[in-house]
């Protein structure tokens, strides 16, 4: 998994599947056993998969479920549909060229639609929630369904499905999202492609990019930023084996060429324990750390 996260670390999966279309994922899914471990996977940009690897079965999307295109538009606007493998600033760009604003800030997300989805992705004042027409879901038995909005409960980096939108005749199932429907007004494609350009320029300048990260750690908690708390605790360049807390950014770790999985939660958890000793704040992990220890590890 380590070729399939951005941290370029991690363990080893039990079967990987990349399925050729939306009808195929769907089909492949009716015939999984009801028991089988899965997990789907888009740029792995905010994924930890421990190293003792995962059981079961990973679905890669991004190199599937990649259908971008402009569903209807009139002299108001527009509304894109983007499944779930498609690279978020994919979308920025594709709406700038069709004269539409409000989609830059994706720009500024590292991964795919269906993960900027699934946790209300944000950067730059903006929510990816905030754009949603409608989703299209599909769950373990490969079933589609459209969902709006009001079916979901929506805050900071994250989306649940409301209780009252399930399918009481029906065990609670696994579900994710499949593709989005994005309302765009009517813009200025020049000046959208300008924005992309300077928070482009904004991210190059303040984030380490130039080394395996999964971007921002750590939740902001209210009224606070989590990379503040983090330098203010003086962890910046606190490092364990090849897991380093980021010297150009306190909210990044990056991996400066050999961190094992291991090593990098490690330093989340030094960095949480220390802001929660020393600042009396409990930060929130806003990767999604999944898999098992090494074998090794856990029996230390």
């Amino acid at each position: 998994m380590s070729r399939h996260v951005s941290w370029r670390a991690g363990g080893c999966a039990e079967r990987v599947y990349v399925p050729a279309d939306l009808a195929d994922l769907a089909g492949f899914l009716k015939g999984l056993p009801p028991g089988e471990p899965l997990w789907l996977v888009g740029l792995g940009s905010n994924l930890l998969v421990r190293d003792g690897g995962l059981r079961g079965t990973v679905v890669l999307l991004h190199a599937a479920l990649r259908e971008l295109r402009v569903e209807r538009q009139d002299a108001r606007g527009a509304v894109l549909y983007a499944e779930a493998g498609v690279a978020s600033p994919k979308v920025a760009r594709f709406a700038a060229v069709h004269d539409l604003e409000g989609a830059e800030f994706l720009a500024g997300i590292p991964g795919t639609m269906g993960g900027a989805l699934a946790m209300n992705a944000g950067c730059y004042g903006r929510e990816t929630w905030e754009i949603v027409d409608k989703v299209l879901t599909v769950d373990r038995r490969g079933d589609l369904r459209e969902r709006s909005p009001s079916d979901y409960e929506v805050g900071y980096r994250r989306v649940a499905l409301q209780a009252s939108s399930a399918d009481a005749s029906r065990p609670p199932l696994q579900e994710w999202f499949a593709a989005g429907w994005l309302r765009l007004p009517a813009g200025d494609g020049a000046r959208a492609r300008q924005r992309i350009k300077e928070l482009l320029q904004r991210r190059i300048a303040s984030q380490p990019l130039g080394e395996p990260n999964a971007g921002s750690v750590f939740r902001n908690p209210p009224g606070n930023f989590a990379a503040r708390l983090i330098e203010d605790c003086g962890l910046k360049g606190y490092r364990v084996g090849g897991a380093m807390v980021s010297p150009k950014h306190a909210n990044f770790i990056v991996n400066t060429g050999a961190a094992s999985a291991s090593d990098i939660e490690a330093v989340i958890e030094h960095c949480r324990l220390t802001v929660a000793a020393r600042r009396g704040v409990a930060l929130e992990c806003e990767v999604r750390i999944i898999g098992e220890a090494a074998r090794d590890e856990g029996e230390r």
